[in-house]
């Protein structure tokens, strides 16, 4: 099965989004020819301009299946497919929008919702990454559910951090923000309020953005706390990398953010966008990582089949459903977790 991946090609820092890059790496792995076709250009109407060169694209590399994701790249996919199924992954703010404050967004915002709505008639598989999301689709009938997975092999454990190696004071507790701090949907404000009502001298906020995963793995292991504060999120990838790194953490309720904590022990889920309430919160998971060290978030990751190769057989069955082929489709999915 020959799969076309019809992904943004925007970013300076690296040609296809990691987490999207590591979605295709586990269905190879399954035994799925994966390759890609990178938009460049931003807003709608750049987009389009890329509808001709993937029809070109598809004439000299044909493809069994276009899987597009966010519902712009569904566009161009739909308009050049010729036939082709097309699979759409929606990926968060083109469902929901994205969040300037609680509840609040930009006619930007609203033209993208729009347009993820406008697109489902075309397309022959949606892949929702939350129960929101699913919640919020209207072409129900041909939506899964399917989060985002973690490659576990690449998002180690190593108890013993990496605190010399990054430069950071072996002698504070580290709470880590992974987000760009401009960003008014990633909320930095939440975390930075709170710390300042706990008002704790040996605890520093640890801000990285745009650093390579590798680093990543390096902060996650390195950090007292993880937290994310954002507004409105799809299916987090940070919280599972988190997890998969058995870091303490407060999230808010974001996407399938609480979920995927609910069951692990120094896993916090703050109610509300009150600093008040985070910081309740940040304090007992910095109290849980000075009594017990590290969460048991790896091992219910697996438990939850959020491991990238449980994930990349259920898109597997997306797949062969659109393609007419008989196929048992796994039937679980958040929806049991309690």
């Amino acid at each position: 099965m020959k799969v076309l991946f019809v992904v943004s090609g925007n970013n300076a820092y690296y040609d296809v989004a990691p987490f999207i890059k590591s979605q295709g790496d586990s269905l190879e792995q399954a035994g799925v020819e994966v390759s890609y076709f990178l938009i460049k250009g931003k807003g709608l109407f750049n987009y389009i301009k890329n509808v001709g060169p993937l029809k070109k694209h598809l004439k000299e590399h044909p493809a069994d299946i276009l899987h597009a994701h966010y519902s712009l790249c569904g566009w161009v996919a739909v308009l050049a497919a010729g036939g082709i199924p097309v699979v759409l992954s929606f990926m968060g703010d083109d469902v929901f929008g994205a969040h300037t404050a609680q509840d609040k967004r930009n006619l930007k915002s609203w033209l993208l919702t729009w347009l993820g709505r406008a697109v489902q008639p075309f397309v022959q598989a949606i892949i929702c990454k939350s129960e929101g999301m699913m919640g919020a689709v209207y072409r129900k009938n041909i939506s899964y559910l399917i989060p985002n997975g973690v490659r576990l092999e690449q998002f180690n454990v190593n108890p013993a951090g990496y605190r010399e190696e990054l430069g950071i004071d072996p002698h504070k507790k580290q709470v880590l923000f992974l987000g760009n701090p401009s960003d008014m949907n990633k909320n930095i404000a939440l975390v930075e309020s709170a710390l300042d009502l706990l008002n704790l001298p040996d605890v520093e906020l640890l801000v990285r953005y745009k650093v390579s995963h590798d680093l990543v793995v390096k902060y996650l292991n390195s950090a007292d706390v993880f937290v994310l504060c954002s507004f409105s999120e799809g299916s987090p990838n940070v919280v599972k990398e988190a997890m998969a790194c058995n870091c303490p953490m407060v999230v808010t309720n974001v996407g399938d953010a609480a979920q995927v904590v609910a069951q692990t022990p120094g896993c916090f889920v703050s109610a509300s966008f009150q600093p008040e309430d985070f910081a309740e919160k940040l304090k007992l998971a910095l109290l849980f990582a000075e009594q017990n060290g590290r969460t048991n978030g790896r091992a219910d990751l697996a438990t939850l089949g959020l491991d990238a190769e449980s994930i990349a057989q259920r898109v597997v069955s997306v797949y062969d459903k659109v393609m007419n082929k008989p196929v048992y489709i796994n039937q679980q999915s958040f929806e049991n977790i309690n």
